[in-house]
């Protein structure tokens, strides 16, 4: 039943959702920039936490080289039916990933989470809690200079106070304002014995179906932060958003609350300069992507004449 409505409503949302402008008439305003002081202002306005007297934002962010994108998944970008394609998607995954010789993930969200992270389309959508990074991102292709960029804005705190009860209860009984893979695993079930063989993917497809159907009364948008699989995880500061239907487009959520996101517009004019400094802050390819393939984009953007 729940494949059948979401079968038709990806159908229907993906439709409307070509014609659509991120940001659009129910959403906040956006705030485009005119220079990187003001910038900067926008990045870290709101950071000041009084009940701590420090700056610690309730914020996660999200840079894109283009401000029409929309803040649609992997999985979505795959095209088709691609809702029944996921756990297709996640079972080959685990399955073909064992004769690389990894560790086998001990629970459904932590396999989401190393497949998200090595490339494989899901439901996941990555975030971090660092402004910068997330401008990076927003900077990070240099042949989409000549377009605005946007980096998204979040209240995840906010957004929490939105989830189901037990997903709360969770929250609050950990003293955490984001999730992680081991909370999830919480969630309606047992951990799943990570040994018993094949059987053991139909226990994680059953933690996907149980989580989806926290959504029957209303749908939300989930934080949580990845196990550190690695040290490119640790250095994008990252953390990834999902939710209770793999159609729904994360913006079309957002913009039913205008209140839990902002949208800070980098004109085109402004992203060489931007680009320049964020290198001077030694914000780039080669300390968020550690390793040879980093180094190897962050020279060749680095030598790249100004077009």
């Amino acid at each position: 039943m729940i494949f059948t409505l979401w079968a038709m409503a990806c159908t229907t949302a993906h439709k409307k959702q070509r014609n659509r402008v991120p940001g659009g008439e129910n959403s906040m305003p956006d705030i485009t920039v005119d220079s990187w002081g003001m910038l900067q202002e926008e990045l870290f306005k709101g950071s000041w936490n009084d009940a701590i007297q420090r700056f610690r934002p309730p914020f996660v962010y999200r840079g894109l080289s283009d401000a029409s994108y929309h803040l649609e998944t992997s999985l979505m970008r795959l095209g088709g039916p691609f809702w029944s394609l996921e756990k297709h998607l996640l079972r080959n995954f685990r399955k073909y990933s064992r004769a690389q010789g990894r560790e086998e993930p001990d629970s459904f969200w932590h396999l989401m989470a190393v497949a998200q992270h090595h490339g494989l389309p899901t439901r996941l959508m990555d975030w971090t809690y660092s402004p910068y990074i997330a401008l990076h991102f927003a900077l990070a292709n240099i042949e989409r200079f000549d377009l605005d960029g946007v980096i998204w804005r979040i209240n995840y705190e906010q957004v929490h106070d939105r989830l189901p009860a037990e997903l709360k209860e969770q929250l609050s009984a950990e003293g955490a304002q984001a999730f992680t893979v081991d909370l999830l695993t919480g969630i309606g079930q047992e951990r799943p014995d990570c040994h018993a063989g094949e059987k053991t993917f139909h226990q994680y497809v059953e933690t996907l179906t149980q989580f989806d159907a926290l959504a029957r009364s209303e749908e939300f948008l989930l934080f949580f932060e990845p196990p550190s699989i690695d040290e490119r995880i640790v250095n994008q500061y990252a953390l990834f958003s999902v939710m209770p239907n793999p159609c729904r487009v994360i913006d079309d959520w957002l913009n039913l609350h205008p209140d839990l996101f902002r949208r800070i517009i980098i004109p085109a004019g402004l992203k060489w300069e931007c680009r320049d400094k964020l290198d001077l802050c030694n914000i780039t390819e080669r300390v968020l992507f550690p390793g040879l393939d980093g180094l190897g984009s962050w020279l060749k953007r680095h030598y790249s004449p100004k077009t």
